[in-house]
């Protein structure tokens, strides 16, 4: 006789036991796919330094399109899709920072682009400096990584991160118009 197979616990009506899970999430899930930056978050050597690499491409394209105010709102809209995603992702995988979580790299590295010269040594800077400021985690980003929970604590470190890179990009253009800096 026919009898229904019963699912684990976990799984819901539209998905089956086969279907992997990111994050506590099934990986179709608009969270998981966001926070993930389409799959870039489950590399397994250096994730959030190939998700600031792929930002690059997109950013380059943002501003060739839509200049520098189309780069700003592309980087608002990843921050406040970032803020939903990754909140998403601690409440199912019941991690605070989980390292799958991506999506708070694209967002600070498209703020830290905006501070670069559109040259292609400008972008190397600001790429280097992001992930500099985002790994050393100085004062106020490491207070931000280490007090603020939930999604906006896990996009507001590299927020802060990009800052730095403004500010040292900022400051070079204006000592003298520093080679791959804004001027």
């Amino acid at each position: 006789m026919w009898r229904r197979r019963r699912l684990p616990p976990c799984a819901c009506r539209s998905e089956t036991p086969h279907t992997p899970r990111v994050l506590g999430l099934p990986f179709w899930h608009p969270g998981a796919l966001l926070a993930t930056w389409f799959g870039v978050g489950l590399a397994p050597v250096a994730p959030g330094s190939l998700a600031s690499i792929v930002a690059l491409p997109m950013a380059w394209a943002i501003r060739g399109l839509w200049g520098e105010p189309g780069l700003a709102i592309a980087a608002a809209i990843v921050f406040a899709a970032g803020c939903w995603a990754a909140a998403m992702a601690v409440a199912a995988s019941g991690r605070d920072d989980p390292g799958a979580v991506v999506i708070d790299e694209v967002a600070g590295q498209l703020l830290a682009l905006l501070a670069a010269a559109p040259s292609l040594l400008g972008w190397v800077s600001a790429f280097l400096l992001f992930r500099l400021f985002d790994i050393w985690k100085p004062w106020p980003v490491r207070w931000a990584d280490r007090r603020v929970a939930g999604g906006l604590g896990i996009m507001l470190d590299d927020l802060l991160a990009a800052g730095y890179v403004a500010l040292i990009l900022f400051g070079l253009a204006a000592l003298g118009g520093a080679v791959g800096v804004r001027s």
